[in-house]
């Protein structure tokens, strides 16, 4: 299928896409590019073993973006029910709310895909408008996904590091606002792609109806919007972002080992000691052990979200790297076809991240197990023991 364009009103339309087969996984094939090429690039996956390979990645992201959007669902609520007075409670829903957002996008996406493949009739151009109804905006929103867990691993470092000026420095309102700048920084740039794309209706021959589709505005100054916000936001956010998490999630498990061993030696010291009743001080000091156990936990669970974080974005920020090396690594290009069956790859991690989530909070966080509990009606017989004492 050969990419031809015409130039109408100032844009530029590719007739080539509505000509698609309802079944074809072959989008905007271009066989401009050199034969020996296209050989060598397809050799590795024939039409066969992409069409399955794509359509077990379309099955397989559906089931984790439907439990990511649960497990964020019930995120978002249970952090609602803690209200906002501390400052990681606002940068846990920022991140969960985004995660719920990622994952729901995914949805429209695949599913106009696959719906498109299974030759159903829709009122729009099944992959032009999932594309810029859900795929342009991916790579922003998964920036902004970055960022915030970069700001919640910086945040504990902080806590650690300063622990006495720490309170001064993160407030609930500064959290806020962080999470405002956050947004407008990586997410609100991708709304530049509507410069570049728009929508239309025009006329299938090919279905003899009238559909909405997308056309290409062929300006340079929507050209150049596009390839700022793809190369700021895109990639060097990204990695920059990914970078932060990985220095603090070392620092914050360094920290948390020398702390352990200072616990280990504080607690070996006390075993000695007479009984807290007898001697006020060590009460005191007692508490202060308590409040540092409380706040190694919030590490914890800090760096293990950050973990998970790093493994699953290790894809994104090598596929980001390819695109910036490989000219032809792009949906247009000679490696279309790894393009297309990374990109799945690549966005399985972020689904998957964010659904594990919701098992660390519960494991490490007990404010949120209880309202999670109370919250689907698993603590009755508590609450009513509760109420009776």
């Amino acid at each position: 299928m050969y990419l031809h364009s015409t130039k109408v009103d100032n844009t530029t339309r590719y007739p080539a896409l509505d000509q698609m087969t309802d079944n074809s996984l072959h989008l905007w094939e271009d066989h401009s590019k050199s034969s020996s090429m296209l050989t060598l690039a397809n050799g590795f996956l024939n039409d066969e073993q992409f069409s399955i390979i794509v359509l077990f990645m379309i099955y397989a992201s559906q089931i984790i973006n439907i439990f990511a959007i649960i497990a964020n669902s019930f995120n978002i609520a249970v952090f609602v029910k803690l209200g906002f007075s501390e400052p990681s409670n606002i940068s846990l829903t920022a991140l969960a709310v985004c995660d719920f957002t990622l994952a729901v996008l995914y949805t429209w996406s695949n599913l106009c895909f696959w719906l498109t493949y299974h030759n159903v009739r829709l009122p729009f151009h099944g992959t032009n408008v999932s594309y810029l109804t859900g795929n342009a905006q991916f790579p922003f929103l998964s920036t902004t996904v970055a960022w915030i867990t970069a700001f919640i691993s910086f945040e504990r470092c902080l806590c650690i590091l300063v622990p006495l000026k720490v309170r001064r420095l993160i407030t609930p309102r500064g959290t806020f606002l962080a999470m405002l700048i956050i947004i407008l920084l990586t997410f609100c740039p991708s709304f530049f792609t509507y410069i570049r794309y728009k929508f239309v209706w025009e006329f299938n021959p090919y279905r003899n109806v009238t559909i909405l589709n997308t056309v290409s505005v062929n300006s340079e100054l929507a050209i150049l919007f596009e390839n700022i916000s793809i190369v700021i936001c895109g990639v060097i956010q990204p990695l920059l972002a990914f970078s932060i998490v990985l220095i603090c999630t070392v620092l914050l498990v360094v920290q948390l080992r020398k702390i352990s061993s200072w616990r280990m030696s504080v607690t070996s010291a006390k075993s000695q000691q007479v009984k807290p009743e007898e001697n006020p001080a060590a009460s005191s000091s007692a508490a202060e052990t308590r409040i540092s156990q409380k706040e190694e936990r919030l590490v914890r669970m800090v760096v293990a979200i950050a973990t998970i974080f790093i493994v699953s974005y290790i894809p994104t920020c090598i596929g980001l790297l390819c695109y910036v090396v490989f000219d032809e690594y792009n949906l247009f290009g000679v490696y279309r076809r790894f393009y297309i069956v990374s990109g799945y790859v690549i966005t399985l991690g972020q689904p998957i991240s964010g659904s594990l989530n919701i098992l660390i909070y519960y494991k490490m966080a007990s404010k949120f197990r209880i309202v999670f509990l109370r919250l689907v009606r698993l603590d009755r017989q508590e609450q009513e023991r509760h109420e009776l004492e």
